[in-house]
């Protein structure tokens, strides 16, 4: 994880390829192979491209054309009359060919590809105009030796002409590569945040602390991967031309200075390489580390009543202070490391401008070579030069490009990797859907931490036998910190280690009401219809249910039920209890479970509340430590601690007791 190695690699590929290639056995040999005759494919299109035009301006121009662009027909036509044009047309057809074989893969990602197409071949174009322009100034920089005025004038009106000509290429280019990435993390976004929301998979993450941040992952790092992704796919396409285009430029100038290039560029790579493994983990430990940071902060603003009531400003601001000076020291580090690899880039990047020089100026005086020629020489040696350190020109944006992919690639694999949620070999309970809601011989166990694995666990119940039946209330009371809540957990499936056999209805006609109800982001309507809000209706009927609940004045009194607002902080824990009970009111589910769900109410509206309950069909379980519950409910689950429990009637129960 901490260095470039084939991992890196993979788990790129198993990132990436989704978008335009499924992953499956050789898919990413295919996507690759792919990717390949894609470029192939564009290569020989931009010369049929620039042939047509060419050939066009000759026959249209004529000599103003080859005064121009001396040799360019020619070149053309030779190549044309000779057998290059077999492979030319071989590099057509065969990308076609290798496309439409793969057509079932490719089909459905064709807006990936075609945007991708687009977007390589105005990167080749953008290559060519450099090509271009290293010719261009060649001629007109020795027609400023030679004095010779109007092959000046004329070569420099061409080297206008080039920008003009480039300019919208240049912009549509970018306008492309930020299109094709907005698409991208909108595709990753959406399936990363599919996986996270299915099968319950962020309550494992969060609950078990499986990974850091899982919020920073989605928002900032997929944007940092696409973004970097297709610079850094670009950027090596760009390379690959401009060593094609500019050695045999380079070559046919200096034979020497193009043998020093290559072993300039080989041993930068490699000293570089060995400096970036020591900042990948830097890297990874910046991003984990700003963003704990910021959930510091976003955790005292969304707890900021809570904090005021404690008091509690001088603990928040410590801790906010300890996560700061975990990023200080981990920046402190990386910018340590940087300032070591920037001697050598920036020494590495100085000693560039003056080697053409040194090794072109004895040819130059000699008389071998013109004035041109030591320009476009080093234009050409600084492009070939670029394309061959790229690794140590991107040393700094490549190593926190792996930190993120790193980051990424644990998520993804914690997400689709069951194994890495819940603890291996862990036994758990059986769970089997039916309209009863039956617990049968459960032993409940708390959950591993996966941090935690040598511990042992807590358990909390031991062969707990109970049935609800239909139409009739359960009460579980029992000390706190006994498990009650944890049945209830257990019920929903959160909590899954240990053993038994739990019967229960599917979780569609259950609705669970804790303590402190979910405010969701949304208006009123949508608090109120939740979790079923695309059902529809009128203004009257919540209202009708609103008054069951004694909240009739809340939509006038907040602004109608359209209004969104931080329902967290406008209503009262009460009022958000009574809320809750509109939700279940209106879903109507075939058992309800509340745990302390009227806790912070009067005995009064508790008292309508579960009268309100009474009245509909739903079976009910309460957890509470309030014995006024007793009444609501025929059965009841004592817990006493130390995995002992017993069931009774509620009149057994308030005789032992000595309730009234």
């Amino acid at each position: 994880m901490n260095k470039f190695d084939r991992k890196i690699w993979h788990r790129f590929i198993q990132i990436a390829q989704p978008y335009f290639y499924p992953l499956e056995p050789g898919g990413s040999r295919a996507f690759l192979g792919l990717l390949f005759m894609l470029m192939v494919f564009l290569f020989a299109a931009l010369f049929v491209v620039v042939s047509l035009v060419s050939l066009s301006s000759e026959a249209i121009f004529g000599e103003s054309f080859n005064n121009i662009a001396p040799g360019l027909v020619n070149t053309i036509q030779n190549v044309i009359g000779s057998r290059w044009i077999f492979v030319l047309a071989l590099m057509i057809l065969v990308p076609v060919g290798t496309f439409w074989y793969l057509r079932r893969q490719v089909i459905p990602n064709w807006q990936p590809w075609l945007l991708l197409g687009f977007l390589l071949f105005l990167s080749l174009s953008v290559s060519g105009l450099n090509v271009i322009i290293s010719y261009v100034g060649n001629f007109f920089t020795t027609a400023l030796a030679e004095k010779d005025e109007s092959r000046f004038w004329r070569f420099l009106f061409v080297y206008a002409g080039v920008f003009v000509l480039g300019t919208p290429i240049v912009v549509i280019y970018t306008y492309t590569r930020q299109k094709l990435g907005l698409y991208w993390r909108d595709w990753m976004t959406n399936k990363f945040l599919d996986n996270y929301l299915k099968n319950r998979s962020y309550y494992e993450v969060n609950s078990e602390s499986i990974i850091d941040n899982p919020d920073q992952r989605i928002a900032e790092d997929i944007k940092s991967f696409t973004i970097q992704s297709l610079s850094f796919l670009l950027t090596i396409l760009n390379s690959v031309i401009d060593v094609i285009s500019f050695t045999g430029i380079l070559w046919s100038i200096s034979v020497s200075l193009s043998i020093f290039l290559i072993l300039y560029a080989v041993a930068g790579t490699f000293i570089a390489v060995i400096f970036g493994n020591k900042l990948i983990p830097l890297n990874f430990n910046q991003l984990r580390r700003e963003a704990d940071f910021r959930y510091g902060l976003v955790h005292v603003r969304d707890n900021a009543e809570s904090i005021a009531f404690y008091g509690g400003e001088q603990q928040e601001l410590s801790q906010i202070r300890k996560r700061f000076l975990q990023v200080f020291n981990n920046f402190n580090l990386l910018i340590g490391w940087q300032r070591n690899i920037d001697y050598f880039t920036t020494s590495y990047r100085y000693v560039v401008i003056i080697l053409p020089s040194l090794i072109m100026a004895p040819i130059y005086f000699a008389g071998e070579i013109k004035y041109g020629d030591i320009t476009q020489a080093g234009f050409a040696f600084s492009q070939v030069l670029a394309a061959f350190s790229l690794v140590v020109s991107q040393i700094d944006q490549l190593t926190a490009f792996a930190a993120g992919i790193n980051r990424l690639a644990i998520f993804r694999e914690t997400l689709e990797d069951t194994r890495k949620v819940t603890e291996t070999g862990m036994r758990k309970i059986d769970i089997t859907e039916s309209s009863q809601l039956v617990l049968e011989h459960i032993t409940l166990n708390t959950p591993l931490h996966h941090e935690k694995i040598d511990e042992s666990q807590k358990t909390l119940v031991q062969d707990l036998s109970v049935a609800v039946k239909h139409g009739q209330g359960l009460l579980i009371v029992g000390k706190s910190g006994v498990g009650k809540s944890s049945i209830l957990r257990a019920i929903a499936g959160l909590w899954k280690s240990g053993t038994g056999h739990l019967i229960r209805p599917n979780l569609e006609e259950m609705l669970f009401l804790p303590q402190r109800p979910y405010m969701i982001l949304g208006s009123l309507r949508e608090q109120l219809l939740y979790p079923n809000i695309n059902r529809e209706l009128e203004e009257h009927e919540l209202r009708k249910i609103l008054k069951l609940v004694n909240l009739k004045d809340l939509p006038d009194r907040l602004g109608g039920f359209d209004v969104e607002l931080q329902w967290e902080n406008v209503l009262s824990l009460g009022e958000q209890q009574r809320l809750a009970f509109v939700r279940l009111l209106l879903t109507k589910p075939r058992y309800a479970i509340l745990d302390e769900a009227t806790s912070a109410l009067d005995l009064e509206n508790e008292e309508e509340l579960y009268q309100q309950l009474q009245a509909t069909k739903t079976t009910f379980v309460s957890v509470g430590h309030r014995l006024s519950l007793l009444k609501y409910h025929q059965q009841v689950l004592e817990l006493s601690g130390d995995t002992n429990w017993q069931v009774t009637s509620v009149e057994d129960y308030q005789a032992r007791v000595g309730f009234l």
